[in-house]
């Protein structure tokens, strides 16, 4: 058997493996993200989703994001603001719309 035919029945073999293992998944439907800030919120602050690093505010204002069908926890922080926390449920095909109003923390 040559090199390319023993490469392919290998890779049938490990597809077939993890498909049976239940690794192999039907791809999840996504469901749009669209988030605004107010006023003197600033633009560089953070965002992270299910507490993995997004980008800053402008940039996922501007851009939105695609978050699979399920339960997310939204974060927003900035040092000298009270962080902004939201759950979501993505579900169906309705846009999820967030508008997010950093605190300062008083002195």
């Amino acid at each position: 058997m040559n090199l390319s035919r023993q490469r392919a029945l290998l890779a049938a073999l490990l597809i077939a493996g993890a498909s049976a293992a239940g690794c192999i998944r039907e791809p999840r439907a996504a469901v749009s993200l669209k988030v605004a800030y107010a006023g003197k919120t600033p633009g560089d602050a953070v965002v992270t989703i299910d507490e993995q690093y997004i980008g800053p505010l402008a940039f996922v204002a501007a851009h939105g994001v695609r978050l699979p069908e399920g339960k997310h926890r939204i974060t927003v922080e900035r040092p000298g603001y009270f962080p902004y926390d939201a759950d979501v449920i993505a579900e169906g095909t309705d846009p999820i719309f967030l508008k997010v109003a950093l605190v300062p923390i008083p002195d």
